[in-house]
């Protein structure tokens, strides 16, 4: 088998266009495989949901003889119909698969949908996760499930360790209710009080659940506009210098797994506080690496943000462990591991062919 033939791959996910859209894990990965010489073919790039599924089923089809590995990434909700019907067609045709889980709900989807979920896993030739919390919730369903962590470019970041903290908050994460953004317009409001100079700055595109003009509704009724910047999404490369402006990041989730801008926020140097929920605990230790509370708990989260401001000791230690742990997920360490993955199963398929 020629060495192009050998490195060809199909992904299967959300390549939404930029900058109207996040550009996450996927497209990423896309483009670095491309530059380490994969044969890279990516579905879909389509808005629509049925369109998006229409292309995905045809690219599979279309394309088939050029690509001998799929990977799929893997959503809860209406999107796993997604990845089932693309596992069953590349079945047929005898491709190799590669499952990638997403998403802090797939674990309560996976108990009201456990034989849709087990016979999904069961198709994969590999199952992956960048969540050790995912790994560990659905091992009932796939013994097997493998982590690869959700990796940063280091070099991109711009640390600066916080040895003094001023109150400037930054949120970067999409307008969407899994997302919680009106707690952190709460948590601004009950901080302002002890520091009247604090400031928030949310950055995220919308998606268009009413999250956002829910988060806009409560900026008015706090009279708070001078005291919050809401920017749209930006361009990935904007936001290291986004949260070098910021000292403290603060992550409202209600539901998460690995998140990417949590970590590229510890890059930076950034002091944390999120949500106990998921996979962050597995990332960030309480008192190591970041501040953990309760979600939807925005008293709370104000609380450890003082806790912050008031013990310089503190947030230099923070700010310095957060750094030291971001260090072991650049792209470095972490590209190596798929192309070493989907270097092995070509190799195995081609064996048994």
């Amino acid at each position: 088998m020629d060495n192009m033939r050998q490195k060809s791959i199909l992904m299967i996910s959300n390549f939404l266009p930029q900058p109207a859209y996040n550009k996450n894990i996927w497209h990423a990965l896309a483009e670095r495989l491309a530059e380490a010489g994969w044969d890279v073919i990516t579905t879909s790039d389509k808005i629509n949901r049925f369109t998006r599924l229409f292309n995905m089923v045809s690219t599979i089809h279309r394309e088939r003889k050029r690509y001998n590995l799929a990977q799929i990434d893997v959503f809860s909700g209406k999107a796993f119909i997604f990845a089932e019907i693309s596992a069953y067609l590349l079945q047929r045709l005898k491709k190799p698969i590669v499952l990638t889980l997403h998403g802090g709900r797939l674990p309560k989807f996976a108990s009201e949908h456990p034989r849709r979920v087990r016979r999904l896993l069961q198709a994969g030739t590999a199952v992956m996760t960048p969540s050790h919390f995912l790994q560990d919730e659905l091992r009932e369903f796939h013994p097997n499930i493998k982590v690869i962590p959700n990796p940063i470019e280091l070099a991109h970041a711009v640390f600066r360790p916080r040895h003094t903290v001023k109150p400037n908050l930054i949120w970067i994460r999409a307008f969407h209710s899994v997302y919680n953004p009106s707690m952190a317009v709460k948590v601004l409001h009950t901080l302002i009080t002890d520091f009247p100079k604090a400031h928030l700055t949310m950055v995220g595109p919308d998606k268009g659940d009413g999250s956002r003009k829910q988060m806009l509704s409560l900026v008015r009724q706090y009279h708070l506009e001078d005291a919050i910047e809401v920017l749209p999404g930006v361009s990935h490369d904007a936001i290291p210098q986004q949260l070098n402006q910021a000292d403290i990041f603060i992550n409202t989730s209600n539901y998460d797994t690995f998140p990417r801008s949590i970590i590229e926020a510890m890059a930076n140097g950034l002091c944390i506080v999120s949500t106990h929920v998921g996979g962050i605990p597995y990332l960030i230790s309480n008192h190591q690496e970041g501040l953990l509370v309760p979600p939807d708990k925005p008293d709370e989260m104000a609380s450890a943000i003082r806790e912050i401001l008031q013990n310089t000791t503190l947030a230099s230690y923070l700010s310095q462990n957060a750094r030291k742990k971001a260090e072991a997920y650049d792209w470095s360490a972490i590209l190596p591991q798929w192309e070493n993955l989907f270097t092995q199963i070509i190799e195995a398929h081609d064996g048994q062919a």
